[in-house]
């Protein structure tokens, strides 16, 4: 079975910044020979407040054949607690909604596909609880087939023992949740996003890996991080054993979010240093 995996694309009808990378992407995987394809989320720029984003972004989608499941990013539905944009029940709404499910499973073949929604890790409420019951569940059930998850948020950024990230990965007591029931089952891939960096390693027995996003890359606004910058997209071959090529699609354009980031996140952008007095 051959995944293509897709991430952080980051459309919108109002803030078409990022728009033009969608159909050199679009053309790629239509040319791809792809069985499925999975987006792990920021699907839109701020599809958490407005539907339009959601819609348009959904338009887009449906331009490629092949079928696709997605799960929601932070810009999406929501992020953490105390946020500029906290996960709440209207957001969860807007996405089920316009999109679908904000978790799901689908068994192709010998394997089990399991998609989350990792804003909802961190909350430590019904609705965190609820998914992580359905995912165990999930998992007990699988009979012999193998598993592929699929999140927005990596479940860690420098090191799998790493204290908490913030913004940019699985928070640690729900990352222990994730890492003792991928210890207790066959999880031989987990596909993420949201850092817009791009890599490929193993925790454990399980394959790692951070796909290429598909809007635009970081400068110095943020610090380094493992991998590399890349626009693009992953391949997945799961079938005996998993193989995971990252790609740079031809004609996609690398953009840097740090020369329009005060037209398109503002909130995001790096606070100003306040000069000395005289």
């Amino acid at each position: 079975m051959k995944i293509i995996q897709i991430t952080d694309t980051h459309l919108s009808p109002n803030k078409p910044h990022f728009n033009g990378n969608w159909e050199p992407l679009a053309k790629w995987i239509e040319a791809s020979g792809a069985d499925l394809i999975v987006h792990t989320g920021d699907l839109s720029v701020d599809g958490a407040d407005r539907d339009e984003d959601l819609v348009f972004s959904m338009e887009m989608m449906r331009q490629v054949s092949a079928p696709m499941l997605i799960v929601p990013g932070n810009h999406d539905v929501g992020h953490l607690p105390g946020s500029y944009q906290p996960v709440n029940p209207e957001r969860l709404e807007r996405w089920r909604r316009l999109v679908g499910p904000d978790y799901w499973a689908k068994d192709v073949d010998n394997w089990r596909l399991i998609g989350l929604n990792s804003l909802l890790m961190g909350f430590e409420d019904d609705e965190e609880q609820k998914q992580f019951d359905w995912l165990q569940d999930m998992l007990e059930s699988r009979g012999e087939r193998r598993i592929a998850l699929f999140a927005h948020k990596p479940l860690f950024v420098d090191a799998p023992d790493e204290g908490d990230t913030g913004y940019w990965s699985v928070r640690p007591s729900q990352r222990r949740r994730l890492y003792d029931l991928i210890a207790a089952h066959d999880v031989a891939l987990f596909g993420s996003g949201h850092l817009h960096w791009t890599w490929e390693g193993r925790f454990n027995d399980t394959n790692l890996v951070w796909a290429p996003p598909g809007a635009f890359i970081l400068d110095t606004m943020e610090r380094e991080m493992p991998g590399e910058r890349l626009i693009g997209a992953a391949i997945h071959e799961l079938g005996e054993t998993v193989s995971s090529e990252l790609v740079a699609v031809p004609g996609m354009t690398a953009y840097f979010l740090d020369d329009v980031v005060m037209e398109v996140y503002p909130q995001a952008a790096p606070k100003a240093k306040k000069e000395p007095a005289e």
